[in-house]
């Protein structure tokens, strides 16, 4: 891969699939898919002095400060295996944090490269999450369009019924989908000034989506 630089921030609304895509990049490019949750539980973990800071806010229901996450963020990226690049996903979600993972990062004379936008409208996420079906028994997921169980209402697995999940729910997905326009719409903007901005359509099939992110990350 050379000398290629693949330091990314993944994109998107929740439901866009950029969870699914920020894997597939790992998987095709050999770098770390890093989420803001798995370094948190590490951190817990491993006990250490970040680690213990973060333990304090989440012990006392607080949010956990932007430029303790961004420390944390670039303190996992300065580890071996993110050499080559990596895939932040799930942060920065606010400009404050995207200010502050900058700051950290221009400290060690480094940058992101790439912030892909998986650009999907609200009306095909609040259908893509509405129609999706798990099972109270097994766990199993459907989809009553793209996934269809063989049984209406019916796991294929285990026979349980299949229910509708309250995170997947019009009004809830509406909800999460309006605080995301708020606090992550103007990452787009931010991005986009600073020239890092490519946008790739998220209503296309998975693989098509990832064809078109490696074209940019190959150009």
């Amino acid at each position: 891969m050379g000398e290629r630089a693949m330091k990314i921030i993944m994109l998107g609304a929740p439901g866009a699939g950029k969870g699914t895509q920020a894997k597939k990049i790992a998987e095709k490019y050999s770098i770390p898919h890093i989420s803001t949750g798995d370094i948190f539980r590490a951190n817990i973990k491993e006990n250490t002095p970040l680690g213990a800071k973060v333990k304090g806010y989440m012990d006392e229901g607080l949010l956990v400060p932007d430029e303790l996450v961004a420390d944390l963020v670039v303190d996992r990226v300065d580890k071996d295996d993110c050499v080559n690049g990596y895939v932040l996903d799930g942060f920065p979600r606010t400009i404050p944090q995207a200010e502050a993972l900058s700051n950290a990062l221009d400290n060690k004379g480094q940058s992101i490269d790439f912030a892909i936008d998986v650009e999907v409208p609200d009306g095909n996420i609040v259908k893509r999450m509405s129609g999706r079906r798990a099972c109270i028994g097994c766990g199993a997921t459907y989809h009553l369009e793209f996934a269809p169980p063989i049984k209406e209402g019916h796991c294929d697995k285990c026979e349980g019924e299949l229910i509708l999940r309250d995170d997947d729910k019009a009004e809830t997905v509406m909800k999460r989908l309006s605080v995301y326009h708020e606090q992550t719409m103007p990452l787009i903007e931010y991005y986009k000034k600073a020239g890092k901005l490519r946008i790739v359509d998220g209503t296309l099939d998975i693989d098509e989506v990832f064809n078109a992110i490696a074209e940019i990350l190959e150009a």
